[in-house]
């Protein structure tokens, strides 16, 4: 089947196709659909957040040159060759061309760090390089330089299929993503699997409901009107539904990062996706 050919079955299986718009999928991706390979996957069919978006929002991330995530993964490219830290050394120092080594990183995150005993997603193994290798102070969570930096390295498997591991020492983090998941919290009394299963694809307010696919961060939103990580809209969430929200990059989160990743398990990697 062709990408044309594809898409336009996706655009229509969403109730997106319109007289006189040409479909096309995203830059440096064939599908925007997968089939559940689990035997245990709550859901048939995986969906990422782009089959659900306006004609116009998917026109702005399908064009490298419009798509306004861009000028965060131009800074990061700049910021990986800058020498920055006591030992004078950029990413490139010890990663050469991204191009090459970091072609499948953004799809395999979070991954199990032995030496800290615990999983680290992307943002954190930044961080990680910067203070142990570079002799160098971590970015602050949203900061335009890590969100810059993470977008660079998560472009780099842009296409690649996220591809998360969940057993052996990841298995109890996976868990307690599973059970943050189903867990209703807040005012509003609702879970991610209230909205994000039960009633994807219904319009809310002026959007409409995805499944909850975390394969298109960093991401671009047009409310936010600039590139944020997946714990920000996880806060976000937690914020609509009137709950304490956890903090960016804890134990919660990053448990929550992993479970979700997984329920993506197939879709290709977007970023810097553009969501409503």
């Amino acid at each position: 089947m062709t990408r044309t050919k594809i898409a336009l079955l996706s655009a229509a299986a969403a109730g997106l196709v319109m007289s006189g718009y040409a479909f096309a999928l995203p830059e440096g991706v064939d599908t925007v659909q997968v089939t559940a390979t689990a035997k245990d996957h709550p859901l048939g069919e995986l969906y990422s957040g782009w089959h659900f978006r306006t004609p116009e929002t998917q026109a702005l991330q399908q064009d490298d040159f419009e798509n306004p995530g861009f000028l965060w993964v131009e800074q990061g490219a700049e910021l990986w060759e800058t020498v920055d830290g006591s030992e004078q050394k950029s990413c490139a120092s010890c990663h050469e061309d991204a191009a090459d080594t970091m072609a499948t990183a953004g799809a395999q995150m979070p991954k199990w760090n032995e030496a800290l005993g615990k999983p680290v997603n992307l943002e954190q193994q930044i961080n990680l390089c910067r203070s142990e290798r570079m002799g160098a102070e971590p970015w602050k969570w949203e900061s335009s330089e890590l969100l810059s930096m993470t977008s660079f390295v998560r472009n780099q498997s842009r296409g690649k299929p996220v591809d998360v591991q969940i057993d052996g020492p990841m298995k109890p983090w996976f868990e307690k993503g599973e059970a943050l998941y189903h867990t209703r919290v807040g005012q509003l009394d609702l879970a991610c699997v209230n909205c994000h299963q039960n009633y994807y694809g219904q319009s809310i307010r002026a959007d409409r409901l995805s499944q909850g696919q975390a394969n298109g961060f960093p991401t671009y939103r047009l409310k936010w009107q600039k590139i944020g990580s997946l714990h920000r809209r996880f806060k976000g969430c937690m914020d609509q539904v009137r709950a304490e929200p956890y903090k960016v990059g804890s134990d919660e989160f990053l448990a929550l990062e992993l479970y979700v990743n997984w329920r993506g398990q197939g879709l290709p990697v977007e970023a810097p996706a553009v969501r409503q």
